[in-house]
């Protein structure tokens, strides 16, 4: 974790007061949760309210605009652009026209949830950025989601490891609009805020700007437990 941010536990309590209101309003308003379920708790709780409501133990869907955003499949485009030698404009089907990669992952929220043993089909990041040829001064990435708001960032190194996938399968099926779909990255190790839903495009930069989520309060490096510390390279805010 990068020196000087803030623990998860102290986002926890950062935000505890808001998720707390924010769920018995969502639950006066007969919002239920579940695997399958997908409703809107608010732009600034996020996920983290459906802890304490029925389907518990399920993911939480959350967006920051307000909206879920609905791409169809034949429509659906992901740029990788800047320190490349070949810029990408890969469809959905340039993605499955990649080695494909499985992973059975847990997924951890921020906020104390998780979600075991997901199925997850997809392409690693690293082969995208193959694919493209990230140049030597490059030593980050920056992404975009098509809500137009959310944005990650990884440094090169993290985006390297095998268990950070472009993903489009979830679940045994094609990922659905409320889990961010089409097409998702999911990022294995590190909590679920940094798997950006609804991928749009792939920057590859200099330095590494923290996401949405960091620039609220979320630190930037985060790892669920220590087992990639020596990948790790600090994000300066």
């Amino acid at each position: 974790m990068a020196s000087g941010q803030p623990r998860p536990e102290n986002v926890l309590k950062h935000f505890g007061r808001r998720i707390f209101i924010g769920m018995v309003a969502a639950g006066a308003a007969g919002i239920v949760f579940g695997a399958r379920v997908q409703s809107v708790v608010g732009n600034t709780i996020g996920s983290g309210a459906g802890g304490l409501l029925p389907g518990g133990d399920r993911f939480r869907i959350y967006t920051i605009t307000g909206h879920l955003p609905s791409i169809p499949s034949s429509n659906y485009r992901l740029k990788v652009t800047g320190l490349v030698e070949r810029p990408l404009d890969l469809s959905l089907e340039d993605l499955k026209a990649m080695p494909k990669t499985t992973l059975v992952k847990d997924f951890q929220c921020v906020t104390g949830w998780r979600v075991p043993k997901v199925h997850w089909e997809g392409v690693r990041l690293s082969d995208v950025l193959a694919a493209a040829g990230v140049k030597s001064s490059a030593a980050a990435l920056a992404f975009d989601s098509y809500d137009g708001m959310d944005t990650e960032s990884l440094t090169l190194d993290q985006a390297q490891l095998p268990d950070v996938i472009v993903a489009y399968r979830m679940f045994d099926a094609p990922i659905t609009d409320e889990h961010g779909g089409p097409v998702r990255l999911y990022v294995a190790p590190m909590y679920g805020y940094k798997s950006i839903k609804w991928l749009s495009a792939i920057h590859v930069v200099e330095r590494a700007e923290p996401g949405y989520w960091e620039q609220n309060g979320y630190p930037v490096d985060a790892w669920i437990d220590g087992s990639h510390k020596n990948a790790e390279r600090s994000i300066d805010q």
